[in-house]
């Protein structure tokens, strides 16, 4: 039996989710590819998308990919994985690790005040006499207090440098107080690629290019999506009134560090990978263009939480997410596929999504070229779809010595049915919390119930201290849970033991 996790594992112990049955033999992607491309064809047929192009990284590289549909209407060229996408917001995770990077080589720091990189905010009246001002972090995780401006952030992408200067000297009208909720902001994400010129000494454009696009090989892709080739460029059109209109193609502008970047599905499969690489933690040499427990840090959400529904078909009976805004990403806990980190990306003629799952080494993204057409729904789909057909392989957690130690000792003490095989391994809280006597009768009337148990299932540790863990006995199973304490040396501080219910087996 494969467990998702440890952590589920552990929640079977209280009843919180149900045992998992035996899963299906896994299909391979390339039995699962008619599927997923069902789902795109579906989402470009409904959603009068001139072309779609989407793609699943896994293991490292871009394992499937396809175009449907024409890059532009006109010349009818087909979509391919080297046709060029504007990736409206998807952008943001570029800004948002270039303040990360800027950070670690000790250009800025997140708490500093916003104010000290763009000047032009000085002069701001806030909303109240004792609103904070506004720090780096919090143009990160859009709680800057500024409204959500979906669509008129949008069309600032050509608005020139020097113009964005008076717009931020003139000052802004507040939504609300900074710091006091989550509210979405493209003009916050504008302020960081202002933030990224002025900490850098180069233009924010110049920045990402050098830091990130040129030393992951995305040499495709770039800012000035008009002067890019046309051989390539997958025009943006508009639905409207039962026929496509063209887009105007912007120009670079200030407003690039919100959706300005234009890619192709190789290049931002690069992209994919490199950031799934940093997960999980590990001794091996970290050569990346950011280092790996910073591409980690955007995961962290804000403290502004929300339940949310999944995206796609599913979304409606699967568990509830808990989500937050990280760094760039949408961050949110699934029960079926884990951490996920997820962006979409609308914008005048292009609509895209991305979604990430770092405990599986997975991502899928999809770009459009029509208004604000983001295929989160086939995307999310497609990971589901994944998960279904056995594809979303869980990393394990490797056991620990101290956990294999003390997890063997346990076991001892369940044969023996007393404590003395876990003498001198116990935390000072143990027998505090339980008497050796009580564990005597607890572990009498577990034999009672469901005999020996020769036989184990693989540990599902939940990291270097902890494990859930499930015993095969005479008649029947037993759920256990074991968490050790932070001593020298190391003690179990607690030991928890289930039957598992007939039906649960």
């Amino acid at each position: 039996m494969r467990w998702k996790s440890g952590f589920a594992f552990a929640l079977m112990l209280t009843g919180a989710v149900p045992a998992m049955a035996q899963e299906p033999a896994a299909k391979t992607l390339d039995q699962l590819a008619p599927e997923i491309d069902a789902l795109f064809a579906k989402f470009q047929a409904d959603q009068h998308v001139p072309g779609v192009v989407y793609g699943v990284v896994k293991d490292g590289k871009l394992a499937y990919v396809k175009g449907i549909g024409v890059q532009n209407i006109a010349d009818k060229g087909a979509v391919t994985p080297d046709s060029l996408f504007r990736i409206a917001s998807m952008t943001k995770a570029f800004t948002a690790l270039s303040i990360l990077k800027l950070r670690d080589d000790g250009k800025l720091r997140l708490d500093d005040l916003a104010e000290q990189y763009v000047p032009e905010m000085k002069g701001w009246t806030y909303p109240t006499k004792d609103s904070p001002r506004i720090r780096v972090r919090d143009l990160l995780q859009h709680v800057g207090g500024f409204v959500t401006d979906d669509p008129w952030g949008d069309r600032q992408q050509v608005l020139p440098q020097d113009d964005f200067t008076r717009m931020i000297a003139a000052g802004v009208p507040f939504s609300r107080v900074p710091q006091s909720q989550h509210e979405y902001s493209n003009f916050g994400y504008a302020l960081l690629g202002r933030i990224v010129a002025n900490a850098s000494g180069m233009p924010y454009t110049a920045y990402v290019r050098k830091t990130i696009l040129a030393p992951l090989g995305m040499t495709s892709s770039g800012f000035d999506a008009p002067k890019a080739p046309k051989a390539r460029y997958a025009l943006g059109y508009r639905w409207e009134n039962e026929k496509w209109t063209a887009e105007p193609e912007m120009v670079d502008g200030a407003f690039n560090s919100m959706g300005g970047l234009q890619v192709s599905a190789n290049d931002y499969a690069k992209w994919v990978a490199f950031l799934l690489s940093a997960w999980p933690a590990r001794d091996d040499a970290d050569n990346g263009p950011v280092k790996r427990s910073t591409v980690r840090e955007i995961a962290q959400g804000s403290n502004f939480v929300s339940v949310t529904n999944r995206i796609g078909g599913s979304g409606a009976t699967a568990c509830k997410q808990a989500a937050a805004y990280g760094m760039g990403w949408r961050v949110a806990q699934d029960c079926d596929l884990g951490l996920t980190l997820a962006h979409g990306g609308g914008y005048p003629g292009y609509g895209s999504h991305v979604m990430l799952m770092p405990d599986h080494g997975v991502g899928v993204f999809a770009l459009s070229n029509r208004t604000y057409a983001g295929p989160s729904g086939p995307a999310w789909d497609a990971a589901v779809a994944m998960d279904k057909a056995g594809l979303l392989e869980t990393r394990a957690v490797p056991v620990s010595p101290a956990v294999a130690e003390a997890y063997a000792a346990a076991r001892a003490a369940y044969a023996a049915g007393d404590l003395g095989p876990l003498q001198g391994r116990l935390a000072m809280n143990f027998l505090l919390d339980r008497s050796a006597d009580n564990w005597k009768a607890e572990f009498a009337k577990l034999k009672a119930e469901v005999g020996a148990c020769p036989t184990d299932e693989p540990l599902a540790p939940m990291g270097a201290m902890s494990t859930a863990f499930r015993l095969n006995c005479e008649k029947g199973k037993l759920d256990g849970q074991l968490l050790l304490a932070p001593t020298a040396p190391v003690t179990i501080q607690a030991l928890r033991l289930r039957v598992v219910p007939p039906e649960a087996h």
